[in-house]
């Protein structure tokens, strides 16, 4: 039996507040007080406030209603430094963990993580730019620092760390709803063997589809297509099936 394609929701916060984001810059005009869950097959939720220990706490009461509530997989990410960071975001209802910036600068915080609590709780989360000569390279710190690696790279690098999944994201397509960079994501899907999640670029249910189909993820992610219709993960998963892809339908 083929392992079935999930679905999962974005949901990325400042300061406890849920808004859409466009290539990584806040856009409080799409402020939501309510998104439904119902046939979501996982939620992400991303944290990008700037602030110290104070703020955090906001953020930390958003994890719990949600751990409360939802009854599928939960990842959460933003700003993840430590294995005590790690440790407090299981213990308030975090399924798995999502690392960035501090997994490049540190590699071997993905291996401490994944030996302490697993690797399928360890998710890296790689932030691509394509560069003018068409060449894809990982940037860090919401996409202000260059590292020049490629994505591929890193990506096989961090799965020999203990990754257990890695998530893909491309800055460019953030926000426009013009599809995945399937190009980008094909390469990462065939660097790894752990399970690729792709995210940002979205627009509607045949772009999931190509994101299976073409860039070999084992998930697609958005936020925005939800926000901008009426539709639901229901309807995206019955064009899926009958697109002869094998999804979660109960």
């Amino acid at each position: 039996m083929s392992v079935r394609k999930r679905l999962i929701t974005v949901l990325t916060f400042n300061n406890g507040i849920l808004f859409r984001t466009k290539e990584f810059h806040p856009d409080y005009r799409y402020t939501l007080n309510f998104v439904d869950a119902w046939s979501v097959d996982e939620i992400v939720l991303l944290d990008i406030t700037r602030r110290g220990e104070g703020e955090r706490r906001n953020f930390y009461e958003v994890v719990e209603t949600f751990a409360s509530r939802c009854f599928v997989p939960l990842a959460v990410g933003g700003y993840v430094t430590t294995v005590d960071d790690f440790k407090k975001l299981l213990s308030i209802g975090a399924d798995k963990v999502i690392v960035n910036t501090e997994a490049m600068r540190r590699p071997e915080f993905i291996t401490e993580a994944a030996r302490l609590y697993g690797a399928q709780c360890v998710v890296v989360s790689v932030d691509a730019v394509k560069r003018a000569d068409r060449e894809y390279e990982v940037v860090i710190d919401r996409g202000t620092e260059p590292t020049g690696v490629s994505p591929h790279e890193w990506a096989a690098i961090a799965e020999k760390r203990g990754a257990g999944e890695i998530m893909i994201q491309s800055v460019e397509l953030d926000g426009s709803l013009n599809g995945y960079d399937n190009e980008l994501n094909r390469s990462m899907a065939d660097a790894i063997s752990v399970p690729l999640l792709v995210n940002t670029g979205a627009g509607n249910w045949s772009h999931f589809a190509a994101g299976f189909n073409e860039g070999g993820a084992a998930a697609v992610c958005t936020s925005n297509i939800y926000h901008f219709t009426e539709s639901s993960v229901r309807s995206a998963k019955r064009y899926l099936a009958r697109a002869g892809i094998a999804v979660r339908t109960e």
